[in-house]
């Protein structure tokens, strides 16, 4: 499904480059590099000719650009006079002496900056004066080019620690999305990767989550002799919470199918132990489970206070498998009963979570049963996994903001087997 990429909220806002005039850029180049131990960014050419080359220091996003500028024009006298770049480091002495053994020219030996006195009559929020003194020098690259190099002031130490806080920051935010996108590739591999194929029945199933993970379920399991069990869940609350919830029934129903296959009443009452035990308290999910045999077409269901799964038959009418025992999760003693139907050829069985019908439009209204019922029989035509996605994408279209809940849809077309579509012959309803 395509959705909109959300605006940024801090658009990217960062000086570039600062110009520095040279005679020589290939001489600069080697100066920078060789001697300050500056990085090199960019040496390219432009469309008008001019090499671009582009240097930055090993901590630095700005970038200096050496320019080497015609000899008749303005900026080639802008050559070895001061550039107004002040370079920051946590050691002035230190830097001072590598550089020197290096053979950069310094003007003066590092020296303590003292406070002006205009600067001494400026109060800082707690009312004391601010210290703007710190250790500096000043040197000259190979043109002459003048620069400054001075030491963390307190000014300067704050923005430090400002920088870096950004950068935790923008590191965690990274890491958090990293893990969630993780997360989510997990959370689909949980959904169903396989449909076991069946004369009688063709079945599909799609979510579509309000955030990277969410706390719906659906579920296809083989029962063996032409059986199939259709499921579908919906916890109670949203994001990794209720993702995690999710992943916990699954596994619970998955790891005691085997075992009660051939009886549903025990198994969902495991489940629901399980689940009890693994939870937190208040803990709890909504859920359908139904069971398709291909042979009689009959199919059994019991709904734990999940909303009504719709059989839209081929004549128009419409049942509902309505709750045959309260949700999952909240009580030990715990009990179910199972409700009993039959498909015919051209019947939709839909199976779907609050995320559909709760979708509201601009005017407050919601999407609704009497919507999701319209829909399924004006396409009644279309295939299961075809009609799954026109169901949701409706949905996504009555719903003109943000969707704020996982959206879940279900659908199982029964058809006739192919002697009986080929004959015209009567269904067996005593298998």
């Amino acid at each position: 499904m395509a959705s909109s990429a959300a605006p940024l909220a801090d658009p990217i806002l960062r000086i570039h480059c600062v110009r520095v005039f040279v005679r020589d850029q290939d001489q600069s180049l080697r100066f920078y590099v060789d001697q300050l131990g500056f990085r090199l960014m960019a040496d390219t050419r432009l469309q008008s000719g001019e090499r671009w080359l582009a240097v930055a220091p090993p901590n630095s996003e700005t970038v200096i650009a050496l320019v080497a500028p015609a000899p008749d024009s303005r900026a080639y006298e802008l050559i070895g006079r001061s550039t107004q770049v002040v370079l920051i480091t946590d050691d002035v002495v230190a830097r001072y002496k590598e550089w020197s053994q290096r053979g950069v020219k310094f003007l003066s030996v590092p020296k303590l900056r003292r406070v002006r006195s205009a600067d001494a009559n400026m109060a800082t929020p707690d009312g004391k004066s601010p210290v703007w003194g710190g250790v500096f020098a000043s040197f000259k690259d190979i043109d002459g080019n003048a620069f400054s190099l001075v030491s963390f002031d307190e000014v300067t130490h704050a923005i430090e620690a400002q920088r870096r806080t950004l950068l935790e920051k923008a590191e965690a935010e990274r890491r958090v999305a990293q893990e969630l996108e993780i997360a989510k590739r997990v959370q689909a591999r949980l959904f169903p990767q396989h449909l076991p194929p069946l004369q009688t029945l063709d079945y599909a199933g799609g979510c579509l989550q309000a955030r990277q993970v969410g706390g719906d379920y659906y579920d296809f399991l083989a029962l063996g002799r032409e059986r199939l069990s259709l499921v579908i869940g919906d916890i109670a609350g949203k994001g990794i919470a209720a993702a995690l919830l999710m992943a916990n029934l699954q596994a619970n129903l998955r790891s005691q199918f085997p075992m009660l296959i051939e009886d549903p009443v025990r198994l969902l009452r495991s489940v629901n132990r399980l689940f009890c035990e693994n939870t937190p308290d208040g803990a709890y999910a909504t859920f359908l489970y139904a069971e398709y045999n291909d042979r009689s077409r009959r199919l059994r269901y019991a709904n734990c206070g999940h909303l009504c799964g719709l059989l839209a038959r081929a004549d128009g009418q419409v049942e509902r498998l309505h709750s045959t025992a309260t949700v999952l999760g909240l009580f030990r003693d715990w009990d179910c009963s199972v409700g009993e139907t039959g498909l015919f050829p051209g019947d939709i069985l839909t199976l779907y979570t609050d995320g559909v019908t709760e979708a509201v439009n601009v005017y407050g209204e919601e999407f609704g049963e009497e919507r999701l019922v319209d829909c399924l029989q004006r396409h009644a035509g279309l295939p299961s996994q075809a009609l799954v996605t026109t169901v949701i994408d409706e949905v996504r279209g009555h719903s003109s903001h943000e969707q704020q809940d996982d959206i879940t849809v279900v659908v199982a077309k029964c058809k006739a087997r192919d002697a009986e579509n080929q004959l015209g012959l009567p269904y067996d309803w005593s298998v």
